[in-house]
């Protein structure tokens, strides 16, 4: 249990998919300017990020490496992301309609969310078992979800500063994703 517990610190801290690896980054500038947004994109990455884990584990042991198919990962790996995302638009489409309406266009980009992809590979290059593939996707995505909505936190009251004209929008919003990456990076010790 130990063992889980640091490895869960470690995916969220330390080793941030977003602020420590760099990816995902697109949906993380692009719905992170009102916290609703922000809240409902960190709630699907992680239904997604989760789901994908565990059918791109079971593919990857079950059927690639079974019949020597391992070159097709990354496109079968694509493939398994773009339908579970398709599963939840049309969920929250008929369910959460307003959440729906509020991620917009970012919601079927979470097909191209390199994060989604990176964690599935993470986890199949790690030689994770399943669990622990469930726990990393998990951890991993609760980590992006931790740094988007304290980022969203940060644009809203960006918006009330006096921000110098070329620093506005994006500008300040890729500055400040930067210093949360410092922040971040204060954890490398922990693990």
């Amino acid at each position: 249990m130990g063992d889980y517990m640091l490895f869960i610190v470690s995916c969220i801290f330390v080793n941030n998919i977003l602020l420590a690896q760099y990816l995902g980054n697109c949906p993380f500038l692009g719905t992170s300017k009102k916290m609703e947004t922000a809240l409902g994109m960190a709630m699907a990455v992680v239904f997604v990020m989760v789901m994908t884990s565990a059918v791109t584990w079971i593919v990857q042991i079950y059927v690639l490496e079974k019949f020597g198919l391992v070159y097709l990962r990354t496109i079968a790996f694509i493939l398994l992301i773009a339908s579970v995302v398709q599963f939840v638009e049309m969920f929250l489409k008929k369910n959460i309609p307003a959440l729906y309406a509020g991620l917009g266009i970012f919601l079927p980009l979470i097909t191209t969310n390199c994060a989604v992809l990176g964690v599935c590979i993470i986890n199949v290059d790690g030689k994770f078992t399943f669990v622990k593939s469930l726990v990393s996707a998990f951890a991993y995505s609760g980590g992006y979800g931790l740094a988007l909505i304290l980022f969203a936190g940060v644009r809203e009251r960006i918006l009330l500063a006096r921000v110098p004209k070329p620093l506005q929008d994006t500008s300040i919003g890729l500055v400040t994703a930067g210093l949360m990456a410092l922040g971040f990076f204060a954890f490398k010790g922990m693990v």
